[in-house]
């Protein structure tokens, strides 16, 4: 007689049937909570974390937004299973996402760094968007491009708060004048996720544009980036 199979052979078997089926067939072959499994997998084994994934998507709305989702919430989830202790997000989970991130960061990073990057704008956006579009507050970032417009360096300038950063525009002159910059261009995100800019962002904009040309330095753009979408200030016209 054939003895059944425990659940710690179940899960395992469907471990590696989804792990086979990721590999075959790619990111396509799965959905987003079947994608999710496989992350968890490494940091909660021999458990079914199918009902955890689940509960992550159904809270944050997508794969990205668990991933970038603040340390905080993410805490907070915790699956109840009758007989057995509660699936949670744990310190090894909260590891496995910041690799995602810092991996996702990189890919794109190596997508532009040293390249002209006015020619590739859509790799600079998605670069800027793997930077800071699920920032929890207000980010300033500068890119700053050698005179062939080739990205020199990436620099997060300032830090505030959701709805304000501080931006010191002599400070942003003296670092370019620093690197040797002939070109700029400016990143800041919206964690309301509405890249708008408000009426302080165009009287900062202007304000750096005005400076950048007494030094001959160049400022190509200024990107607000939000959920799903960004904004450019040479597109709106604030540039010209």
């Amino acid at each position: 007689m054939t003895k059944p199979l425990d659940a710690k052979a179940l899960t395992a078997g469907h471990r590696e049937r989804l792990r086979k089926r990721f590999v075959t067939g790619g990111a396509e072959a799965i959905q987003d909570y079947e994608l999710l499994e496989l992350l968890l997998f490494n940091a909660i084994p021999r458990r079914d974390v199918k009902p955890l994934a689940k509960v992550l998507l159904g809270e944050f709305g997508s794969f990205a937004d668990v991933i970038n989702a603040p340390e905080d919430r993410l805490r907070t989830i915790q699956v109840p299973l009758e007989g057995k202790p509660p699936l949670k997000v744990t310190d090894r989970v909260l590891a496995e996402f910041a690799l995602v991130r810092a991996s996702a960061l990189k890919l794109t990073a190596a997508n532009i760094l040293d390249r002209q990057v006015l020619t590739d704008w859509d790799s600079l956006v998605a670069y800027c968007r793997s930077a800071t579009a699920y920032e929890q507050v207000e980010q300033f970032r500068i890119l700053f491009l050698n005179n062939k417009n080739a990205l020199i360096a990436d620099e997060k300038q300032q830090t505030g708060t959701i709805n304000h950063t501080p931006v010191y525009v002599r400070e942003v002159i003296k670092r370019a004048l620093t690197l040797n910059a002939g070109a700029i261009i400016l990143v800041h995100n919206h964690p309301s996720g509405d890249p708008t800019p408000s009426q302080a962002d165009i009287a900062m904009t202007a304000k750096i544009v005005e400076a950048a040309k007494s030094v001959d330095l160049v400022v190509h753009d200024h990107l607000i980036i939000g959920r799903g979408r960004e904004v450019s200030f040479r597109s709106l016209g604030f540039l010209d």
